[in-house]
């Protein structure tokens, strides 16, 4: 492990930030959708794509940033992803047509696609194993910030400006990021231009596929976002419409959600240290079965106080940020050489995921309650289902290489 870097209070602290970048997109902007579909002049359900669609774009721009982040290196391919982040936010905020705002979340999708795949192979150039998961823990906790405090801030700008007052303040939080990393990131990797960069990609995506670890790491990290984002979607028209609490309490009611996350990814940390990451993954495939079995029966009643429901959603909030850290950190340590390309695979599906998700969510609203939870109660027993298979998927024993990181 890269001590003197992984020891960085800035440099973790920059990487936990961009790693919020999405969560912080998305949440800031759910209480302004209710005001912004009058506004616009939309529907609650195309008003409700601002989430899908920016998910969708961050999908489609992964790929492209971690073949840029292996071939250049991690700083050039960051500068350039929240330039464009920053400069899609903007066109955000002075959005007149719902169909330009769109436009505007998808580019900016693209462009925040950078953080969250550097900020991942980062973490794999300095560190491997337990030490990886550690840093990844620290970096959700970090993250889970936006969740817990944005939404309610959200809320506030809305209440005490207009809708537009949240994309203002994502296009601020884009510039802040950007001097962030000029202040307090270095380059972690030496970048390889000695192939063509579709014989790159594809030798990349091979050597990926060709680890079943990395596979079975992949199955079940692209799971859990699909039923995170449907609930997430449609989050504002569950509390406000179906229970009928107002804006404000829906803020606070949504951080209790941020909560839960930064619960559990504190709760990793501890654990990381005194059990094995398979220990650890079989604890969270406990807990989100747990939760979606508690959610299909929800579903069947179409029925159900508000505090069950949520409670639910917690439960699966809390175990996300318990899987996703020891889940990246298994499919990425047999991968040390093509992190960049490896993080974008990870990203790009659990993205599909979380867009599809959303973006399903939003379509099948039709104000119940079955609606909003079907889809995370059924990505969370499939996920149980994945983990079952893992003799099937994974038979080897666990791969860690430790004295392989790209930059020491």
């Amino acid at each position: 492990m890269n001590t003197k870097l992984a020891q960085s209070r800035s440099f973790i602290v920059t990487l936990g930030l961009l790693t919020a970048v999405a969560a912080l997109t998305v949440d800031l902007s759910l209480p302004a959708i209710p005001a912004m579909v009058g506004a616009l002049d939309t529907t609650l359900s195309r008003g409700q794509q601002i989430v899908g669609i920016f998910i969708f774009g961050m999908a489609m721009g992964q790929i492209p940033a971690g073949l840029a982040a292996d071939r250049f290196g991690r700083l050039p391919t960051i500068y350039f992803g929240m330039s464009l982040f920053v400069t899609a936010a903007c066109v955000s905020m002075i959005a007149e047509e719902i169909d330009i705002l769109l436009i505007a979340r998808f580019i900016q999708g693209i462009g925040a696609a950078s953080a969250i795949v550097v900020s991942r192979a980062v973490v794999r150039d300095i560190a491997t194993g337990k030490d990886a998961a550690r840093l990844m823990s620290l970096m959700t906790m970090i993250f889970t910030a936006a969740p817990v405090i944005a939404p309610s801030i959200g809320a506030v700008l809305v209440a005490q400006w207009s809708w537009r007052a949240p994309f203002i303040a994502i296009a601020a939080c884009g510039f802040a990021l950007l001097f962030g990393i000029r202040s307090n990131l270095v380059e972690t990797h030496i970048p390889n231009t000695s192939q063509h960069p579709l014989r790159q990609l594809a030798s990349s995506f091979r050597e990926y596929f060709s680890h079943r670890q990395s596979l079975f790491g992949l199955l079940l990290l692209a799971l859990t976002p699909a039923g995170s984002m449907s609930v997430i979607a449609v989050s504002a028209a569950l509390t406000v419409e179906i229970y009928g609490f107002s804006i404000t309490q829906y803020g606070l009611i949504f951080a209790c959600a941020g909560l839960s996350i930064l619960a559990g990814a504190t709760a990793n940390r501890w654990l990381v240290v005194r059990f094995e990451i398979m220990s650890l993954i079989k604890l969270g495939v406990t807990l989100i079965f747990t939760a979606s079995v508690q959610l299909v029966v929800v579903a069947w009643l179409d029925t159900a106080p508000f505090w069950w429901v949520w409670c639910c959603v917690c439960i699966y909030m809390f175990t996300i940020a318990i899987l996703m850290p020891n889940v990246t950190v298994l499919a990425l340590d047999p991968l040390p050489k093509i992190a960049g390309v490896a993080s974008s695979i990870i990203g790009t599906t659990q993205n599909v995921a979380g867009a599809s998700g959303a973006i399903l969510g939003a379509l099948i609203y039709d104000g119940s309650v079955r609606n909003t939870v079907i889809i995370m109660a059924t990505t969370g027993a499939l996920t149980a289902v994945v983990f079952l298979l893992r003799p099937l998927i994974c038979p080897q024993p666990l791969v860690h290489h430790r004295d392989e990181l790209a930059r020491d």
